[in-house]
């Protein structure tokens, strides 16, 4: 585009706070947000650096949505920069988006949280209090009754699901309600996220008073908290604002930048502790050209420390808890963020002596380290020569003899689990093990090829296992076509497998330690879920006299399966707690 282009179209957009998109093509090049869409897009007619100067000359378009406030355009800019990773913006690598409310692209909408709306469908937010939005859209299906079902389970029923029972769906599946009046319910929801609380506070307020008066004080004082979510859901635009009085969780950061990548050391304090302490690895924007200190709308250029710490800030902070300070090295580029942050109620500084100086000065020093036994992840990627994998995925099967065949999906960045993005599967009941493997990494693939699967794509995938399991993962990968890397830990002596060869790395070195945390807690996590399952199963103990559901708990946590407990001496049956002499005979005489 050149500049009477921009100029052109920046006279079509609207004088309200949003977010715009330079494309090229099907790709993204550049998104970013601005309080007044109309003025922001203009100033890129005449780009004071050389870097916006090539990014304006290669979009052919630009794209735009409206937001209520400028805080949701900061959301949605983070959430687009996560998505579409556009190649002139700084990308925190292997993070979450911010959730978003969306009513999906059908004659029969159905309402969901997501992060990632499927096309065509009216999408509000982005919002971060994630707990707060699930909180509003519960309450508006139980008083609007509005589906939640997949397209596919909606298609083909002839009698209501369990959510119509639960007085949670109006059943448009089976006509039990008329398109006409649906309608009208998804009108009124979708009023409440324009703005209008009304619709969904007031009919809120009367239940609550009506438990009230019938002595319900239970269900009074539940819809009395689900009201409070939702009179307070369009205050700054659904974000969640706490009360902070003093500083008892504190967030330091620095960045460094070299090349095409920066990092940002984190560390973390609680009460005066250093409690924790992680690095993360960011893209950084395209360069082209000169290098000139300022560009339309940016108060530096896009790869300067103070850029960096700005992206960072807002993309990192999705489904986070906010701490209440955050202590930076400098001043982030866009005081947007800034503003953002102190709006939510966390204190943000830039100290200059003591104790919080020298915390900043420890976070620079981390972030500009450059791998070597401190960051195992930079040494992992070195080893297996791949680019550092700051996201892995462990996978791990757990099993009894081919019944309650379960399978673990755990996730670490950055070297630390990420306990949220844990996902489990029970598997098809069988006694193979590169079967089971097979059809966990199939799974995961499938849903990562067909994007059902909101996590981000991993870096690197680790198999427990040895060559049969490796193969297996591999004809999975194969089969679905996701490109992942991918390698093995066996346990017996510690190999890594990978597709080239088996290695023994040094036992003391960081990257295999780092293998075996997310091994370890694949297998943890993996027969936690059996052990679930496998309670659950109906077998031939429950048919035995004496015999409870604790007991049989007991009996197959100690011996692993039925079979066993069969095996077992009157003994050994009797060490187990609540097996008693005569219970002991009954089992034998049963079994």
């Amino acid at each position: 585009m050149n500049a009477d282009a921009v100029r052109e179209r920046a006279r079509d957009l609207p004088t309200e706070p949003g977010v715009y998109q330079f494309r090229a093509g099907e790709a993204t090049l550049y998104v970013g947000k601005a309080l007044d869409l109309r003025d922001r897009v203009r100033s890129y007619a005449d780009p004071r650096s050389g870097r916006i100067r090539g990014m304006v000359e290669r979009a052919d378009r630009i794209e735009f949505a409206v937001t209520d406030t400028e805080t949701q355009a900061l959301l949605l800019e983070a959430n687009l920069i996560k998505r579409l990773r556009p190649r002139y913006n700084v990308r925190l690598k292997d993070d979450k988006s911010y959730p978003l409310v969306a009513f999906s692209d059908h004659e029969v909408p159905r309402i969901e949280v997501t992060r990632d709306p499927e096309a065509g469908a009216v999408a509000y937010g982005p919002f971060t209090d994630v707990g707060r939005v699930e909180t509003v859209v519960k309450a508006i299906r139980d008083e609007y009754r509005l589906r939640g079902c997949s397209d596919h389970k909606y298609e083909g029923r002839d009698r209501p699901c369990l959510d119509y029972e639960m007085g949670i769906c109006s059943a448009p599946c089976t006509g039990e309600i008329s398109p006409e009046r649906y309608a009208e319910d998804v009108a009124a929801a979708r009023r409440f996220f324009e703005g209008e609380t009304g619709v969904l506070a007031d009919p809120l307020r009367r239940r609550m008073e009506a438990a009230a008066e019938a002595n319900e004080f239970e269900r009074a004082a539940n819809l009395r908290d689900r009201l409070e979510a939702v009179e307070a859901f369009h205050g700054e635009g659904g974000e969640a604002v706490s009360d902070r009085s003093d500083d008892r969780t504190v967030d330091v950061l620095a960045a460094a930048v070299e090349g095409d990548t920066a990092r940002v050391a984190r560390l973390h304090s609680e009460r005066g502790q250093l409690v924790d302490r992680s690095r993360h690895r960011l893209d950084a924007a395209a360069a082209e050209g000169s290098t000139d200190d300022e560009s339309p709308g940016d108060a530096a250029d896009a790869n300067t420390p103070a850029a960096v710490l700005a992206a960072f800030l807002a993309q990192y902070y999705a489904e986070r808890e906010f701490p209440d300070a955050v202590l930076l090295a400098e001043r982030p580029a866009d005081p947007d963020v800034v503003d953002w942050l102190e709006g939510e109620g966390v204190a943000v500084r830039v100290p200059g002596a003591g104790r919080e100086a020298k915390l900043v000065e420890l976070a620079l020093k981390n972030a500009r380290k450059r791998g070597g036994r401190d960051d195992p992840v930079g040494a992992l990627g070195d080893r297996l020569g791949i680019s550092s994998p700051t996201r892995i995925e462990g996978f791990d099967v757990s099993h009894a003899q081919g019944t309650a065949v379960v399978g673990s999906d755990v996730c670490f960045v950055d070297g630390s689990a990420e306990t949220a993005d844990y996902r489990r599967k029970k598997l098809t009941d069988r006694n193979d093990d590169y079967a089971n493997m097979r059809e966990l990494i199939r799974w995961r693939a499938e849903r990562a090829v067909e994007e059902r699967d909101d996590r981000p794509d991993p870096d690197l995938l680790l198999i427990d296992g040895g060559e049969g399991q490796l193969g297996a993962a591999r004809d999975a990968l194969a089969e679905t076509g996701w490109d992942v890397p991918v390698v093995a830990l066996a346990k017996a002596e510690e190999l890594v497998v990978t597709p080239t060869g088996t290695r023994r790395w040094p036992d003391d070195a960081p990257e295999l330690h780092l293998l075996q945390r997310v091994r370890d807690e694949a297998h943890r996590f993996a027969v936690s879920y059996h052990q679930t399952v496998r309670d659950e199963v109906r077998t031939v103990l429950d048919d035995v006299p004496g015999v409870g559901p604790q007991t049989r708990r007991r009996l197959l946590r100690r011996f692993g399966s039925v079979e066993n407990v069969r095996g077992a001496s009157r003994e050994d049956l009797t060490d187990v707690d609540g097996v008693g002499d005569a219970t002991a005979d009954t089992l034998r005489e049963r079994l």
